[in-house]
């Protein structure tokens, strides 16, 4: 069974030190934004469920913006968490 999503990390040999020293603060943009953009997904949740309650499809907008948050969330987690080196970008792409 091949499983819909799939996250990989490859080892890395050297990482900044300094940015490793400040990633806690580079990232309160990320999670200011992320913030916001949640609760906007919170409510684009609901608006969906009602959606998939009475049509039993979930509309595409929906699925997109939420999916679009995720990775965001993903990107930034996986940034903070010291698994990249790589600043996450301001995007739900």
């Amino acid at each position: 069974m091949e499983y819909p999503i799939t996250i990989s990390f490859g080892y890395q040999e050297k990482l900044s030190r300094l940015t490793t020293l400040f990633r806690a603060f580079m990232v309160i943009p990320q999670w200011i934004a992320l913030y916001v953009i949640g609760i906007a997904a919170d409510v684009v949740i609901v608006i969906a469920w009602w959606a998939i309650l009475f049509t039993g499809r979930y509309p595409k907008w929906a699925f997109s913006f939420v999916a679009g948050y995720v990775r965001w969330y993903t990107r930034v987690g996986g940034y903070y968490s010291l698994l990249t080196d790589k600043y996450p970008p301001f995007s739900m792409e």
